[in-house]
């Protein structure tokens, strides 16, 4: 393809496909567009817009969510300009770099990346005016129009959303979180989250932790909640495991003691005839203390949890620890695990006997 090929011969004719009705100059100049010719067909009354430093819409109409959101990836994803110099790596004839490349490791976070993930506290796409975009903080690049560019030392994995690379949840959380001042907007944020089952509450409390986050007063009122609401939703997959595979009926949140003798402590669901008793552990990270020193200091809660354990086992109770994650992603195993436990009760020493109160 030479400059004397015809300019409409050299561009993707209209597509449903969003990433070629907007195109970088980089990828404009691998079809054989020269920045002269771009800049001609962006002219007022011409056929395409400059929506971004770099980024074009190639028709005159505004730009649709998706396109903003194509446009916004392909502005935070364009290489360093020493890199630029380097002849583009097609990756289909004719359709310049591909989109992989072209995005770099950048991806969405904060409410649009929310937005993708289907929350309804942040309505659609479309009606967002502004796009956070996260990249690494060796990246030069500015801020520009309705795209917020977010720098992190620590990239996480993104996770695909159709074709576009989006943050985990729980840090687009947090990028929205940091955005966001008003304290009932962070609490329907966080409540969502947990309630739809898009993550668990203690990724969240660690991410807002590590954006120190937590001291933040439309913050604090709202963590509270999110866990008390992912207390009550690992409840409900408990109650529903027990149902859905025919497990006996056990006594639920009751405490044991010993006749006569010290509190025991409390468990979700007690099976007295089996002396099988499951926990939940729904503990949160350590507010305000960052990942790296938490794996490096005792946890507290996690020392009672053990202590109780052992106690109760050395009463010949069996213990079956259970995260909400597990019970999320795997109930069919944690139930044969519960199962397993029950029918291994007969062959057990008889236990010590406890006395079951409701908690």
């Amino acid at each position: 393809m030479t400059q004397n090929t015809p300019l409409s011969s050299r561009l993707p004719l209209p597509s449903e496909d969003v990433t070629l009705r907007v195109r970088s100059a980089a990828q404009l100049r691998a079809r054989g567009v020269s920045a002269a010719q771009t800049s001609a067909q962006c002219l007022p009354g011409g056929p395409w817009q400059q929506i971004l430093p770099g980024v074009y819409l190639l028709h005159p109409g505004p730009p649709t969510g998706r396109e903003r959101l194509h446009g916004a990836l392909l502005y935070a994803g364009r290489p360093p300009v020493s890199a630029r110099r380097a002849p583009a790596r097609l990756a289909e004839p004719g359709y310049g770099p591909g989109e992989e490349d072209a995005y770099g490791e950048a991806m969405v976070t904060g409410v649009a990346a929310l937005a993708l993930y289907g929350f309804a506290a942040v309505g659609p796409l479309g009606a967002l005016h502004r796009i956070d975009v996260l990249v690494p903080r060796t990246r030069r690049l500015r801020s520009a129009r309705f795209v917020e560019v977010l720098r992190t030392a620590m990239m996480p994995r993104a996770v695909r959303v159709g074709e576009v690379p989006v943050a985990p949840v729980e840090r687009a959380l947090a990028d929205a979180v940091a955005a966001t001042a008003e304290a009932a907007d962070v609490r329907r944020l966080l409540t969502e989250a947990v309630r739809e089952g898009h993550c668990e509450p203690a990724a969240v409390v660690r991410e807002l932790s590590e954006a120190e986050l937590l001291g933040r007063p439309a913050v604090v009122g709202a963590v509270d909640a999110l866990l008390a609401e992912g207390r009550a939703a690992a409840e409900a997959r408990l109650y529903a495991m027990v149902r859905e595979h025919g497990l006996p009926d056990p006594v639920w949140n009751v405490e044991l003691r010993l006749p006569g003798g010290p509190r025991l402590g409390a468990v979700d669901a007690y099976w007295p005839d089996h002396a099988v008793a499951v926990e939940l552990d729904a503990r949160a990270p350590r507010y305000g203390v960052p990942a790296r020193r938490r794996q490096a200091e005792e946890d507290p809660q996690w020392a009672a949890y053990a202590a109780k354990r052992e106690q109760l086992e050395r009463l010949g109770v069996t213990v079956v620890h259970l995260t909400p994650r597990k019970l999320r992603e795997a109930a069919d195993q944690q139930a044969t695990v519960v199962r397993t436990a029950l029918m291994a009760a007969a062959d057990r020493e008889p236990a010590a006997y406890v006395m079951v109160l409701p908690r």
